[in-house]
């Protein structure tokens, strides 16, 4: 898929997956789009643990309040952050964690697949039990959960303000 194409064509999934596994090849092309993505100062803050076991996949869904997307998904991609300053006491773990996020979406519609990008709902509490499931160290912070696969049904885009209600040369707000 052309990227401009990929890029309207994505959309934030939220129903029912299909049972059909999705194969670690197509796991590892996903999860190598989120590591070459930009990184602040090149700190090369977000790691990924991928969850392909059904159990380990069921255990997180329950932390998360047993949402359906995540109790279907065939696998779960879980973006690790490192919160170490890169540039004196600044760290772009957020801002690195966000581009390695929005360059997996890319591919996961890219490759034919369906995710929901969940971050706030799960800070805090259900971040730090789905941390403990997957033996992230302590000094690490779980921040955005990608539940993935093949959906059950075609989503499609929300529709997005105009070029005009959004964007301006020069000037905010020029005509």
């Amino acid at each position: 898929m052309e990227l401009f194409e990929t890029i309207l064509k994505r959309h934030s999934y939220r129903g029912t997956f299909l049972d059909k596994k999705i194969p670690e090849e197509d796991l590892r092309k996903i999860v190598q789009a989120g590591i070459d993505a930009p990184t602040g100062c090149n700190a090369q803050s977000v790691s990924f643990v991928i969850v392909n076991d059904p159990a380990i996949i069921q255990a997180i869904a329950k932390e998360t309040g047993g949402k359906q997307v995540c109790k279907t998904a065939q696998a779960m991609i879980i973006c690790v952050c490192d919160k170490t300053p890169a540039y004196g006491n600044l760290s772009f773990f957020v801002e690195d964690c966000a581009a390695a996020t929005q360059n997996m979406l890319l591919a996961i519609t890219a490759i034919g697949y369906a995710t929901v990008w969940i971050d706030g709902a799960i800070r805090g509490a259900v971040a730090a039990k789905i941390a403990e499931i997957l033996s992230v160290p302590k000094d690490k912070e779980v921040r955005i959960l990608l539940p993935l696969g093949v959906p059950e049904k075609q989503g499609k885009p929300n529709t997005k303000k105009s070029f005009e209600q959004r964007a301006w040369f020069n000037c905010y707000g020029a005509n």
